[in-house]
């Protein structure tokens, strides 16, 4: 293979993975194909707005049950990101003009599908002047204008760590900032060239410092090992991140990164345990959990921890 389904070349990396074939599956990583009728009412309105998801952009195993519940997250600024990790299912390239409707379509969509709770991600934008900050935040306050009593939980690039484009992206009122570290420091660089882990955790620092609830993501089977994940839970926790979720890697295609390792869900429990005893707000690690797994719950947690005893948590 020489060329990208997209129609590039592929980089030598890529053609470096492709020498590793797929690799099998352990029996504990199963997931079930229900296409109820809520999941097909849900693809049909994705379809018909012209939206982008990441459930489907990124392969999310969780799918079926998320949408079949009425869940989903909404993938802005496009199918093609600026920026290529190793992981990642999104196409790289150079991006579509911006679309400025698409905030617009998806409070709409939010509405229509009368969600209490959304999440929101999109995918780096370097060639625009100001990194898709109005995007993002714009995209926060169209469903808030739509959508009064929805919460809304934004998963963010780093904007190159510019204080005015996270301060214009904080300042649209997300109930919860999201921005995933997804690995430890020693195969960051390797996985995630474009980004760096120490101005991932200043994001998260500057989110927390303007008073938003935090989140961020680790991605397991990239070659760390236990002893790096708790090291990575301690960064996180200090740099006043709230809400984390640990996951196993799930290699999207030969030209992505080999699977290094299948965590068995025992590990998963344990970096839970170990996070919860560390304080943070809310954890959930299994092999199947994605980042905005349950993110409503996870939001729950925070606010009961934020709060005086005795007080109760709006729905």
């Amino acid at each position: 293979m020489t060329v990208a389904p997209e129609g590039r070349k592929l980089l030598r990396l890529e053609v470096r993975n492709t020498a590793t074939p797929i690799e099998r599956k352990p029996p504990w990583i199963r997931t079930r194909a229900r296409m109820g009728p809520e999941y097909t009412a849900l693809k049909s309105l994705v379809r018909r707005e012209g939206l982008h998801t990441v459930c489907e952009e990124a392969g999310c195993p969780n799918i079926y049950e998320c949408w079949e519940d009425r869940e989903a997250t909404f993938l802005i600024g496009g199918q093609v990101c600026t920026r290529r990790c190793d992981f990642c299912q999104i196409d790289t390239g150079k991006p579509a003009a911006l679309d400025r409707d698409e905030p617009r379509r998806v409070a709409e969509s939010v509405r229509t599908m009368g969600l209490r709770y959304s999440t929101v991600t999109g995918v780096a934008r370097d060639d625009l002047p100001d990194g898709g900050a109005w995007l993002y935040a714009e995209t926060v306050r169209a469903i808030k204008r739509l959508n009064r009593s929805t919460r809304v939980e934004l998963l963010i690039p780093d904007f190159n760590g510019d204080p005015t484009r996270l301060r214009q992206v904080f300042e649209s009122g997300p109930e919860v900032l999201a921005h995933n570290v997804e690995t430890v420091p020693r195969v960051f660089r390797r996985i995630r060239p474009a980004f760096s882990y120490r101005r991932s955790l200043g994001v998260l620092s500057a989110a927390r410092d303007f008073g938003l609830v935090t989140k961020s993501n680790l991605i397991l089977g990239l070659g760390e090992t236990p002893d790096e994940v708790r090291a990575a839970l301690v960064d996180l926790h200090g740099a006043g991140c709230e809400l984390v979720t640990i996951t196993q890697y799930l290699r999207p295609s030969a030209r992505h990164h080999p699977v290094e390792r299948w965590v068995r869900p025992e590990e998963f429990l344990e970096h839970c345990d170990y996070a919860e005893r560390l304080g943070f707000a809310g954890v959930l690690a299994g092999p199947l959990v994605r980042s905005s797994y349950r993110a409503g719950r996870l939001y729950a947690q925070a606010l009961s921890r934020r709060r005086p005893p005795g007080t109760a948590v709006p729905d």
